[in-house]
């Protein structure tokens, strides 16, 4: 579905991402893990558009996208939450699901908004201000609703679960598994948290100062000796990536 050959982001004479060839279907839940500074949200934006590649191409369903506006990478099928939640400002929550679904469909569905409303766990604050009304949990599920209601095939989750206690984070975790069975969607997440990660994805990606260093199940990615060297050289906690 998602096919990334020799993808490079330089931001004049800094690489970001530095040549990475990657595959993501709807079968996949895949982790994308690194220290702060490997690149993973910069990939991210490469992939949904805010930035454009320095090089290498991006397919998604067999279609070249490197050149495709947002909008028509949404309506493709690639949907996209970001580290900090970024509500529609004087809009309700519900509204910002119909604002969202306009964007990556073109249309609004509402069977499919009660749905994902019901799903995350929303039902009962669409009428909230969703820049205002909602804790930080709601604020996390309300970035999951927008691109969910876009009926994705892909989700790309950046950081969704940074910031959230113990428990909120098992039910997180929890909605996501879920969500990638009754959906049927792929998914691709950027997390520090190795544990998390190893819980979650069924496989692995590890981007080192924007280079693809492994990718693999969990188990072996992490018993990877470069990958081990990349986390002990510079760290893990959070931040952009």
């Amino acid at each position: 579905m998602l096919e990334l050959d020799n993808v490079t982001v330089r931001f004049g004479g800094l690489t970001a991402v530095d040549n990475v060839t990657l595959r993501a279907g709807s079968g996949d839940v895949l982790g994308l893990v690194g220290a702060n500074g490997a690149g993973k949200t910069t990939l991210f934006n490469a992939i949904s558009g805010l930035v454009r590649p320095t090089a290498g191409s991006i397919r998604f369903g067999g279609t070249s996208v490197v050149r495709a506006p947002m909008f028509r990478r949404a309506r493709l099928g690639i949907g996209r939450t970001f580290q900090i939640p970024q509500p529609l400002h004087g809009l309700t929550v519900r509204e910002n699901l119909v604002v969202a679904q306009r964007f990556g469909t073109g249309k609004v569905d509402e069977r499919r908004i009660a749905e994902v409303l019901e799903f995350t766990g929303l039902a009962d604050k669409t009428g909230r201000d969703a820049a205002t009304g909602l804790a930080l949990t709601e604020l996390k599920a309300l970035e999951v609703a927008k691109a969910l209601a876009t009926d994705p095939q892909l989700l790309l989750l950046d950081e969704v679960l940074a910031g959230l206690e113990t428990t909120a984070k098992r039910r997180f975790m929890g909605m996501l598994q879920d969500l990638h069975a009754r959906f049927g969607v792929g998914i691709v997440i950027i997390e520090h948290d190795i544990e998390t990660i190893a819980t979650l994805c069924r496989r692995v990606a590890v981007l080192n100062f924007g280079r693809l260093i492994a990718d693999g199940t969990p188990d072996a990615v992490f018993r990877d000796p470069e990958v081990m060297r990349s986390y002990v050289g510079n760290g893990v906690g959070g931040g952009h990536g």
